[in-house]
Protein backbone atom coordinates (compact mmCIF):
# COMPACT_ATOMS: atom_id res chain seq x y z
CA UNK A 1 0.00 0.00 0.00
CA UNK A 2 1.42 3.79 -1.08
CA UNK A 3 2.79 5.42 2.11
CA UNK A 4 0.77 8.77 2.89
CA UNK A 5 2.54 10.48 5.64
CA UNK A 6 1.40 12.81 8.29
CA UNK A 7 3.00 16.30 9.02
CA UNK A 8 2.53 18.49 11.49
CA UNK A 9 3.69 22.11 9.96
CA UNK A 10 4.09 23.74 14.00
CA UNK A 11 4.60 27.38 14.84
CA UNK A 12 7.59 26.63 16.44
CA UNK A 13 8.54 22.90 16.04
CA UNK A 14 7.56 20.45 12.70
CA UNK A 15 7.39 16.74 12.60
CA UNK A 16 6.00 14.06 9.85
CA UNK A 17 5.08 10.38 11.21
CA UNK A 18 4.22 7.16 9.12
CA UNK A 19 1.76 4.17 10.01
CA UNK A 20 2.87 1.07 9.15
CA UNK A 21 2.02 -2.33 10.06
CA UNK A 22 -0.78 -0.51 12.51
CA UNK A 23 1.52 1.67 14.84
CA UNK A 24 2.41 5.11 14.00
CA UNK A 25 6.60 5.73 13.64
CA UNK A 26 7.73 9.46 14.23
CA UNK A 27 10.54 9.85 11.53
CA UNK A 28 13.38 11.40 13.24
CA UNK A 29 15.36 14.25 11.32
CA UNK A 30 19.04 13.97 10.40
CA UNK A 31 19.86 15.51 13.94
CA UNK A 32 18.62 12.35 14.79
CA UNK A 33 15.49 14.59 16.53
CA UNK A 34 11.89 13.39 16.29
CA UNK A 35 11.13 17.35 15.82
CA UNK A 36 12.41 20.25 13.71
CA UNK A 37 12.45 24.06 14.48
CA UNK A 38 9.99 25.71 12.04
CA UNK A 39 13.03 28.05 11.57
CA UNK A 40 14.79 29.33 8.28
CA UNK A 41 17.98 31.01 8.16
CA UNK A 42 18.61 32.22 5.00
CA UNK A 43 22.48 31.80 4.79
CA UNK A 44 23.45 33.20 1.13
CA UNK A 45 23.34 33.70 -3.00
CA UNK A 46 25.22 31.00 -4.84
CA UNK A 47 26.59 32.39 -8.25
CA UNK A 48 23.42 31.70 -10.24
CA UNK A 49 21.45 34.67 -7.79
CA UNK A 50 19.50 32.16 -5.61
CA UNK A 51 18.65 31.40 -2.33
CA UNK A 52 20.47 29.08 -0.11
CA UNK A 53 18.66 28.37 3.35
CA UNK A 54 19.30 25.96 6.42
CA UNK A 55 16.10 25.14 8.37
CA UNK A 56 15.85 23.65 11.66
CA UNK A 57 18.06 23.06 14.72
CA UNK A 58 21.49 25.30 13.10
CA UNK A 59 19.03 27.99 11.98
CA UNK A 60 17.72 28.61 15.10
CA UNK A 61 21.01 28.24 16.82
CA UNK A 62 22.20 31.20 14.96
CA UNK A 63 18.85 33.57 15.10
CA UNK A 64 20.45 35.73 17.67
CA UNK A 65 23.31 36.17 15.69
CA UNK A 66 22.02 36.83 12.01
CA UNK A 67 18.38 38.26 13.54
CA UNK A 68 18.16 40.17 9.88
CA UNK A 69 18.45 36.83 7.79
CA UNK A 70 16.15 34.83 10.10
CA UNK A 71 12.34 33.75 9.45
CA UNK A 72 10.69 31.74 12.31
CA UNK A 73 6.77 32.18 13.71
CA UNK A 74 5.24 32.46 10.14
CA UNK A 75 2.17 30.22 10.60
CA UNK A 76 0.68 33.19 12.40
CA UNK A 77 0.73 35.38 9.43
CA UNK A 78 0.15 32.17 6.76
CA UNK A 79 -3.01 33.40 5.07
CA UNK A 80 -3.84 36.11 6.68
CA UNK A 81 -3.48 39.03 4.04
CA UNK A 82 -1.54 40.51 6.18
CA UNK A 83 1.19 40.97 3.20
CA UNK A 84 4.14 39.92 5.14
CA UNK A 85 7.07 38.92 3.14
CA UNK A 86 10.54 38.49 3.91
CA UNK A 87 12.95 39.65 1.75
CA UNK A 88 16.17 37.61 1.27
CA UNK A 89 19.45 38.52 0.66
CA UNK A 90 19.12 37.71 -3.02
CA UNK A 91 16.79 40.87 -2.92
CA UNK A 92 13.61 38.51 -3.80
CA UNK A 93 10.52 38.40 -1.15
CA UNK A 94 9.26 35.67 0.09
CA UNK A 95 5.54 34.92 1.41
CA UNK A 96 4.41 33.04 4.50
CA UNK A 97 3.51 30.08 1.95
CA UNK A 98 6.83 30.56 0.75
CA UNK A 99 8.69 30.28 3.73
CA UNK A 100 5.96 27.60 5.06
CA UNK A 101 7.38 25.35 2.14
CA UNK A 102 10.61 25.33 2.60
CA UNK A 103 10.26 23.93 6.12
CA UNK A 104 7.53 21.29 4.91
CA UNK A 105 10.61 20.56 1.98
CA UNK A 106 13.86 19.81 5.42
CA UNK A 107 11.36 17.82 6.83
CA UNK A 108 10.47 15.85 3.66
CA UNK A 109 14.01 15.74 2.81
CA UNK A 110 15.23 14.51 6.16
CA UNK A 111 12.70 11.64 6.30
CA UNK A 112 13.59 11.15 2.92
CA UNK A 113 17.23 10.37 3.68
CA UNK A 114 16.11 8.73 7.32
CA UNK A 115 13.77 6.15 5.80
CA UNK A 116 15.96 5.61 2.55
CA UNK A 117 12.64 4.57 0.68
CA UNK A 118 12.85 7.38 -2.03
CA UNK A 119 11.03 11.14 -2.65
CA UNK A 120 8.22 11.40 -0.20
CA UNK A 121 5.18 13.28 -1.96
CA UNK A 122 1.73 12.92 -0.81
CA UNK A 123 0.80 13.70 3.15
CA UNK A 124 -1.62 15.01 5.40
CA UNK A 125 -0.58 18.02 6.94
CA UNK A 126 -2.51 19.56 10.16
CA UNK A 127 -3.80 22.71 11.10
CA UNK A 128 -5.37 24.49 13.83
CA UNK A 129 -8.56 23.09 14.82
CA UNK A 130 -9.34 27.43 14.86
CA UNK A 131 -8.22 27.89 11.74
CA UNK A 132 -9.92 29.82 8.76
CA UNK A 133 -10.77 28.69 5.17
CA UNK A 134 -8.15 31.24 4.00
CA UNK A 135 -5.58 29.91 6.63
CA UNK A 136 -6.28 26.43 5.73
CA UNK A 137 -6.16 27.01 1.95
CA UNK A 138 -2.81 28.79 2.23
CA UNK A 139 -1.34 25.82 4.15
CA UNK A 140 -2.49 23.81 1.58
CA UNK A 141 -0.38 25.89 -0.85
CA UNK A 142 3.06 25.46 1.31
CA UNK A 143 2.50 21.53 0.56
CA UNK A 144 2.02 22.16 -3.31
CA UNK A 145 4.75 24.75 -3.34
CA UNK A 146 6.67 22.28 -1.78
CA UNK A 147 6.04 19.94 -4.34
CA UNK A 148 3.81 17.60 -1.94
CA UNK A 149 0.12 15.95 -2.95
CA UNK A 150 -1.72 17.09 -0.06
CA UNK A 151 -4.21 14.70 0.72
CA UNK A 152 -6.17 15.90 3.24
CA UNK A 153 -5.62 18.28 6.20
CA UNK A 154 -6.69 17.97 9.65
CA UNK A 155 -7.35 19.43 12.43
CA UNK A 156 -4.82 19.23 15.17
CA UNK A 157 -6.64 18.33 18.37
CA UNK A 158 -8.61 15.34 16.13
CA UNK A 159 -5.01 14.22 15.34
CA UNK A 160 -4.02 14.15 18.62
CA UNK A 161 -7.27 12.72 19.88
CA UNK A 162 -7.06 9.73 17.33
CA UNK A 163 -3.32 9.03 18.25
CA UNK A 164 -4.05 9.08 22.01
CA UNK A 165 -7.42 6.72 21.80
CA UNK A 166 -6.04 4.49 19.16
CA UNK A 167 -2.42 3.88 21.14
CA UNK A 168 -4.44 4.02 24.84
CA UNK A 169 -6.73 1.75 22.60
CA UNK A 170 -9.33 4.54 25.23
CA UNK A 171 -13.09 5.23 25.07
CA UNK A 172 -15.36 8.27 26.87
CA UNK A 173 -15.78 11.68 26.24
CA UNK A 174 -12.31 13.45 26.13
CA UNK A 175 -11.21 17.05 25.85
CA UNK A 176 -8.23 17.97 23.95
CA UNK A 177 -6.15 20.83 25.28
CA UNK A 178 -3.62 22.43 22.52
CA UNK A 179 -1.39 24.81 23.51
CA UNK A 180 1.33 24.91 21.00
CA UNK A 181 4.11 27.04 20.36
CA UNK A 182 2.05 29.54 18.60
CA UNK A 183 -1.91 28.61 18.42
CA UNK A 184 -4.13 27.40 21.06
CA UNK A 185 -7.34 24.94 19.97
CA UNK A 186 -9.51 23.50 22.43
CA UNK A 187 -11.44 20.23 21.26
CA UNK A 188 -14.51 18.08 22.89
CA UNK A 189 -14.62 14.80 21.46
CA UNK A 190 -16.72 11.27 21.84
CA UNK A 191 -14.25 8.26 21.24
CA UNK A 192 -15.93 5.14 20.77
CA UNK A 193 -14.21 1.69 19.40
CA UNK A 194 -12.10 3.59 15.97
CA UNK A 195 -14.50 6.02 16.51
CA UNK A 196 -14.00 9.81 16.75
CA UNK A 197 -16.97 12.05 16.99
CA UNK A 198 -16.19 15.85 17.46
CA UNK A 199 -18.55 17.67 19.67
CA UNK A 200 -17.12 21.06 19.46
CA UNK A 201 -14.03 23.21 18.98
CA UNK A 202 -12.55 26.58 19.68
CA UNK A 203 -9.48 28.38 19.70
CA UNK A 204 -7.50 31.53 19.12
CA UNK A 205 -5.00 31.61 16.47
CA UNK A 206 -2.60 34.37 18.04
CA UNK A 207 -2.23 32.28 21.29
CA UNK A 208 0.50 30.12 22.43
CA UNK A 209 3.93 29.67 23.77
CA UNK A 210 5.79 32.51 22.45
CA UNK A 211 3.32 34.65 24.21
CA UNK A 212 4.52 33.06 27.27
CA UNK A 213 8.18 33.66 25.81
CA UNK A 214 6.95 37.47 25.93
CA UNK A 215 5.67 37.43 29.03
CA UNK A 216 9.45 36.21 30.53
CA UNK A 217 11.12 39.20 27.46
CA UNK A 218 9.65 41.92 29.56
CA UNK A 219 10.80 40.46 33.04
CA UNK A 220 14.22 40.22 31.66
CA UNK A 221 14.10 44.08 30.18
CA UNK A 222 12.98 44.85 33.88
CA UNK A 223 15.95 42.87 35.59
CA UNK A 224 18.10 44.31 32.88
CA UNK A 225 16.78 47.84 33.60
CA UNK A 226 17.20 46.71 37.56
CA UNK A 227 20.44 46.83 37.02
CA UNK A 228 21.77 49.78 35.07
CA UNK A 229 21.24 48.87 32.03
CA UNK A 230 18.00 49.96 29.54
CA UNK A 231 18.03 47.27 26.46
CA UNK A 232 17.26 49.30 23.06
CA UNK A 233 14.29 47.96 20.92
CA UNK A 234 16.04 48.94 18.15
CA UNK A 235 18.91 46.24 18.78
CA UNK A 236 17.98 43.67 16.35
CA UNK A 237 20.63 41.00 17.77
CA UNK A 238 20.21 41.91 21.55
CA UNK A 239 16.20 41.59 21.08
CA UNK A 240 16.99 38.14 19.35
CA UNK A 241 19.34 37.07 22.12
CA UNK A 242 16.34 37.76 24.60
CA UNK A 243 13.61 36.31 22.64
CA UNK A 244 15.81 33.07 22.48
CA UNK A 245 17.01 32.73 26.34
CA UNK A 246 13.16 34.47 27.50
CA UNK A 247 12.17 30.85 25.68
CA UNK A 248 15.33 28.97 27.31
CA UNK A 249 14.03 30.26 30.80
CA UNK A 250 10.65 29.11 30.40
CA UNK A 251 12.07 25.07 29.71
CA UNK A 252 14.38 25.84 32.68
CA UNK A 253 11.59 27.18 34.82
CA UNK A 254 9.44 23.84 34.35
CA UNK A 255 11.96 21.67 36.05
CA UNK A 256 13.24 24.75 38.30
CA UNK A 257 11.91 27.56 40.57
CA UNK A 258 14.94 30.01 39.59
CA UNK A 259 16.66 30.59 36.68
CA UNK A 260 19.53 32.48 35.78
CA UNK A 261 19.92 33.72 32.23
CA UNK A 262 23.04 35.24 31.12
CA UNK A 263 24.00 38.48 29.37
CA UNK A 264 26.83 40.33 28.24
CA UNK A 265 26.34 43.71 28.61
CA UNK A 266 29.40 46.42 27.86
CA UNK A 267 32.62 43.46 27.65
CA UNK A 268 30.99 41.97 30.86
CA UNK A 269 28.45 39.39 32.16
CA UNK A 270 25.22 40.21 33.59
CA UNK A 271 23.80 37.69 35.80
CA UNK A 272 20.14 37.72 36.24
CA UNK A 273 17.57 36.19 38.60
CA UNK A 274 14.19 34.93 37.01
CA UNK A 275 11.55 32.68 39.33
CA UNK A 276 8.76 30.70 38.35
CA UNK A 277 6.29 32.65 40.80
CA UNK A 278 7.46 36.48 38.57
CA UNK A 279 6.80 34.04 35.35
CA UNK A 280 3.68 33.20 36.77
CA UNK A 281 2.29 35.62 38.08
CA UNK A 282 2.92 37.84 34.76
CA UNK A 283 1.24 34.74 32.79
CA UNK A 284 -1.97 34.84 34.51
CA UNK A 285 -3.85 36.86 32.02
CA UNK A 286 -2.77 34.51 29.34
CA UNK A 287 -4.00 31.36 31.41
CA UNK A 288 -7.39 32.82 31.80
CA UNK A 289 -7.75 33.77 27.97
CA UNK A 290 -7.08 29.72 27.47
CA UNK A 291 -9.90 28.91 30.36
CA UNK A 292 -12.16 31.30 28.98
CA UNK A 293 -12.19 28.91 25.81
CA UNK A 294 -11.99 26.06 27.62
CA UNK A 295 -15.07 26.86 29.19
CA UNK A 296 -17.06 28.19 26.22
CA UNK A 297 -16.74 24.88 24.26
CA UNK A 298 -17.93 23.46 27.26
CA UNK A 299 -20.89 25.73 27.48
CA UNK A 300 -21.85 24.93 24.03
CA UNK A 301 -22.74 21.45 24.29
CA UNK A 302 -24.02 21.89 27.74
CA UNK A 303 -21.32 19.60 29.47
CA UNK A 304 -19.71 19.97 32.70
CA UNK A 305 -16.52 18.53 34.07
CA UNK A 306 -18.23 15.68 35.08
CA UNK A 307 -19.22 14.24 31.96
CA UNK A 308 -15.50 14.67 30.85
CA UNK A 309 -13.41 11.36 31.35
CA UNK A 310 -10.04 12.38 30.43
CA UNK A 311 -8.34 15.76 29.58
CA UNK A 312 -5.56 15.19 26.91
CA UNK A 313 -2.45 17.56 26.74
CA UNK A 314 -0.50 18.54 23.92
CA UNK A 315 1.74 21.34 22.62
CA UNK A 316 4.92 21.74 23.99
CA UNK A 317 3.73 24.42 26.10
CA UNK A 318 1.26 22.28 28.23
CA UNK A 319 5.09 20.96 29.66
CA UNK A 320 4.66 24.42 31.63
CA UNK A 321 3.53 23.25 35.37
CA UNK A 322 0.90 26.60 35.55
CA UNK A 323 -0.98 24.99 32.97
CA UNK A 324 -0.87 21.67 34.55
CA UNK A 325 -2.18 23.29 37.65
CA UNK A 326 -5.07 25.64 36.10
CA UNK A 327 -6.15 22.70 34.74
CA UNK A 328 -6.21 20.45 37.22
CA UNK A 329 -7.83 23.24 39.63
CA UNK A 330 -10.61 23.94 37.00
CA UNK A 331 -11.39 20.51 36.44
CA UNK A 332 -10.73 18.49 39.71
CA UNK A 333 -9.67 15.75 37.82
CA UNK A 334 -5.93 14.37 36.52
CA UNK A 335 -4.45 14.87 33.22
CA UNK A 336 -3.13 12.83 30.81
CA UNK A 337 0.22 12.89 29.58
CA UNK A 338 0.21 9.64 28.00
CA UNK A 339 1.22 10.69 24.26
CA UNK A 340 4.31 13.01 23.60
CA UNK A 341 3.14 16.46 23.55
CA UNK A 342 5.48 17.18 21.33
CA UNK A 343 4.61 14.60 18.39
CA UNK A 344 1.08 12.98 19.09
CA UNK A 345 -0.16 15.87 16.12
CA UNK A 346 2.05 14.32 13.83
CA UNK A 347 0.83 10.76 15.43
CA UNK A 348 -2.18 11.37 14.29
CA UNK A 349 -2.30 12.88 11.23
CA UNK A 350 0.09 9.75 10.15
CA UNK A 351 -3.31 7.07 11.21
CA UNK A 352 -5.42 9.75 9.37
CA UNK A 353 -3.34 9.92 6.47
CA UNK A 354 -3.49 5.42 6.29
CA UNK A 355 -7.56 5.61 6.40
CA UNK A 356 -7.69 7.58 3.11
CA UNK A 357 -5.42 5.38 1.19
CA UNK A 358 -6.93 2.57 2.84
CA UNK A 359 -10.48 3.61 1.74
CA UNK A 360 -9.19 3.97 -1.64
CA UNK A 361 -7.87 0.59 -1.87
CA UNK A 362 -11.38 -0.80 -0.26
CA UNK A 363 -13.08 1.46 -2.77
CA UNK A 364 -11.00 -0.53 -5.81
CA UNK A 365 -11.67 -3.97 -4.58
CA UNK A 366 -15.48 -3.45 -4.38
CA UNK A 367 -15.67 -2.46 -7.89
CA UNK A 368 -13.53 -5.11 -8.50
CA UNK A 369 -15.81 -7.34 -6.94
CA UNK A 370 -18.85 -6.11 -7.32
CA UNK A 371 -19.06 -6.10 -3.86
CA UNK A 372 -21.54 -3.48 -2.40
CA UNK A 373 -20.43 -4.21 1.24
CA UNK A 374 -17.09 -3.87 0.96
CA UNK A 375 -14.23 -5.79 2.08
CA UNK A 376 -13.03 -7.45 5.48
CA UNK A 377 -11.99 -4.46 7.67
CA UNK A 378 -9.18 -5.75 9.44
CA UNK A 379 -6.80 -2.94 10.31
CA UNK A 380 -7.04 0.25 12.34
CA UNK A 381 -7.20 1.89 9.02
CA UNK A 382 -10.18 -0.18 8.39
CA UNK A 383 -11.99 0.60 11.23
CA UNK A 384 -11.01 4.48 11.98
CA UNK A 385 -14.15 6.69 11.60
CA UNK A 386 -13.69 10.91 12.06
CA UNK A 387 -16.59 12.90 12.43
CA UNK A 388 -15.57 16.25 12.73
CA UNK A 389 -17.08 20.21 13.01
CA UNK A 390 -16.51 23.43 11.60
CA UNK A 391 -14.50 25.42 13.70
CA UNK A 392 -16.31 28.72 12.19
CA UNK A 393 -19.68 29.95 11.41
CA UNK A 394 -20.02 30.72 7.78
CA UNK A 395 -22.50 33.38 6.68
CA UNK A 396 -23.84 35.82 3.95
CA UNK A 397 -24.05 39.45 4.10
CA UNK A 398 -27.96 40.80 4.02
CA UNK A 399 -29.88 43.85 4.34
CA UNK A 400 -32.33 44.67 7.26
CA UNK A 401 -35.63 44.47 6.15
CA UNK A 402 -36.68 47.92 7.62
CA UNK A 403 -33.84 49.73 6.57
CA UNK A 404 -31.43 48.62 3.40
CA UNK A 405 -28.90 51.14 4.28
CA UNK A 406 -28.33 48.61 7.21
CA UNK A 407 -26.02 45.73 6.66
CA UNK A 408 -26.34 42.55 8.76
CA UNK A 409 -24.58 38.95 8.94
CA UNK A 410 -26.47 36.18 8.49
CA UNK A 411 -25.55 32.67 9.36
CA UNK A 412 -25.47 29.71 7.15
CA UNK A 413 -23.95 27.37 8.89
CA UNK A 414 -23.39 27.67 12.54
CA UNK A 415 -19.83 26.63 14.26
CA UNK A 416 -19.73 23.39 15.31
CA UNK A 417 -21.95 21.80 12.91
CA UNK A 418 -20.87 18.31 11.60
CA UNK A 419 -18.83 18.47 8.34
CA UNK A 420 -19.69 17.89 5.24
CA UNK A 421 -22.48 20.07 5.71
CA UNK A 422 -25.09 21.38 3.03
CA UNK A 423 -27.52 24.33 4.48
CA UNK A 424 -29.36 26.50 2.60
CA UNK A 425 -30.96 29.92 3.49
CA UNK A 426 -33.88 31.62 1.90
CA UNK A 427 -33.61 35.29 1.48
CA UNK A 428 -35.35 38.06 -1.14
CA UNK A 429 -34.36 40.64 -3.27
CA UNK A 430 -34.68 44.29 -1.61
CA UNK A 431 -35.88 46.65 -4.96
CA UNK A 432 -38.01 45.92 -7.91
CA UNK A 433 -36.54 44.76 -11.49
CA UNK A 434 -33.44 44.10 -9.17
CA UNK A 435 -30.73 42.31 -12.13
CA UNK A 436 -27.93 41.35 -9.56
CA UNK A 437 -26.56 40.24 -6.13
CA UNK A 438 -23.94 40.60 -4.44
CA UNK A 439 -22.71 37.35 -2.18
CA UNK A 440 -20.15 38.15 0.69
CA UNK A 441 -19.17 35.10 1.96
CA UNK A 442 -18.37 35.38 5.86
CA UNK A 443 -16.79 33.69 8.83
CA UNK A 444 -18.06 35.05 12.03
CA UNK A 445 -21.21 34.81 14.55
CA UNK A 446 -21.85 38.52 15.13
CA UNK A 447 -24.59 39.94 13.42
CA UNK A 448 -22.49 43.09 12.89
CA UNK A 449 -20.34 42.78 9.24
CA UNK A 450 -17.64 45.00 11.36
CA UNK A 451 -16.84 42.04 13.46
CA UNK A 452 -16.29 39.40 11.00
CA UNK A 453 -14.61 38.62 7.87
CA UNK A 454 -15.49 38.85 4.48
CA UNK A 455 -13.26 36.09 3.19
CA UNK A 456 -15.27 36.42 -0.55
CA UNK A 457 -17.60 37.63 -2.76
CA UNK A 458 -18.99 37.33 -5.99
CA UNK A 459 -21.18 39.40 -8.58
CA UNK A 460 -23.94 37.20 -9.74
CA UNK A 461 -26.44 38.32 -12.43
CA UNK A 462 -30.39 37.63 -11.69
CA UNK A 463 -33.59 37.79 -14.02
CA UNK A 464 -35.40 41.22 -13.49
CA UNK A 465 -38.34 40.17 -10.35
CA UNK A 466 -40.65 42.41 -8.37
CA UNK A 467 -39.26 43.33 -4.80
CA UNK A 468 -38.78 40.57 -2.16
CA UNK A 469 -38.75 37.90 -4.67
CA UNK A 470 -37.12 34.48 -3.18
CA UNK A 471 -33.26 33.19 -3.84
CA UNK A 472 -32.18 30.62 -1.95
CA UNK A 473 -28.33 30.20 -1.02
CA UNK A 474 -26.96 27.29 -0.63
CA UNK A 475 -23.12 26.26 1.16
CA UNK A 476 -21.38 23.28 0.58
CA UNK A 477 -19.05 22.46 3.75
CA UNK A 478 -16.35 19.88 2.81
CA UNK A 479 -14.14 17.55 4.73
CA UNK A 480 -11.37 20.02 4.84
CA UNK A 481 -13.52 22.95 5.86
CA UNK A 482 -13.29 24.81 2.49
CA UNK A 483 -16.87 26.27 1.34
CA UNK A 484 -18.58 26.15 -2.29
CA UNK A 485 -21.97 28.38 -2.71
CA UNK A 486 -24.48 27.70 -5.19
CA UNK A 487 -27.29 30.66 -5.50
CA UNK A 488 -30.94 29.96 -7.16
CA UNK A 489 -33.50 31.83 -8.61
CA UNK A 490 -36.82 30.58 -6.62
CA UNK A 491 -38.89 32.31 -9.21
CA UNK A 492 -37.63 30.14 -11.98
CA UNK A 493 -36.12 27.47 -10.16
CA UNK A 494 -33.09 29.00 -12.29
CA UNK A 495 -29.37 27.95 -10.70
CA UNK A 496 -27.35 31.42 -11.07
CA UNK A 497 -24.42 30.24 -10.32
CA UNK A 498 -22.01 27.69 -8.35
CA UNK A 499 -18.70 28.89 -7.36
CA UNK A 500 -15.73 28.40 -4.90
CA UNK A 501 -14.45 31.65 -2.54
CA UNK A 502 -12.15 33.40 -4.34
CA UNK A 503 -10.08 33.96 -1.19
CA UNK A 504 -8.44 37.41 -1.09
CA UNK A 505 -6.38 36.63 1.19
CA UNK A 506 -4.53 33.53 -0.42
CA UNK A 507 -1.86 33.28 -3.36
CA UNK A 508 -3.55 33.56 -6.77
CA UNK A 509 -2.58 30.91 -9.60
CA UNK A 510 -0.44 33.55 -11.25
CA UNK A 511 1.35 34.03 -7.99
CA UNK A 512 1.68 30.15 -7.32
CA UNK A 513 3.30 29.85 -10.61
CA UNK A 514 5.88 32.20 -9.79
CA UNK A 515 6.68 31.12 -6.38
CA UNK A 516 6.56 27.86 -6.93
CA UNK A 517 9.55 28.35 -9.45
CA UNK A 518 11.21 30.64 -6.61
CA UNK A 519 11.25 27.93 -4.15
CA UNK A 520 12.62 25.18 -6.68
CA UNK A 521 15.54 27.38 -7.08
CA UNK A 522 16.27 27.66 -3.81
CA UNK A 523 18.54 25.21 -2.06
CA UNK A 524 17.54 24.03 1.74
CA UNK A 525 19.59 22.31 4.05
Amino acid sequence: MKKVYGIDLGTTNSAIAVFENDQTRVIKNMDNDEVTPSVVLFTGVNSNGEDEVLVGEQAKEEAASNPDTVVQFVKRDIGTGNMFNFVAPSGKEYSPEMISSLILQKVCKDAEQTEGEGQIKDVVITVPAYFDDARRTATMQAGQLAGLNVVSIINEPTAAAIAFGLESNYCGKILVYDLGGGTFDVTLMDVQNGRFDVLATDGDHALGGMNFDLELAKIIREKMQEQGYTPSFDDDELNMEIREKAERTKVQLSGVLQAHPVFKVDGKNMRLNVSREEFENASIPLMEQTMDIVNHVLQAKNVTWNDIDVIVMIGGSTKMPMVKRWLENASGKELSYKIDPDTAVARGAAIYASTIESKKIRETDRRAQNNTQGAEQGSIADRLVISDVTSQSMGVITVDEFDNAKKINTVIIPNNTKIPAKYSKKLSTVIDNQTNLLIQVTEGNDPDPEYVNIIGERLLQIPPHPKNSPVEVIYNYDENQRITIGVIDLVTNQNLGTFDIERKANMSEEQLAVAAQMIQNTRVD
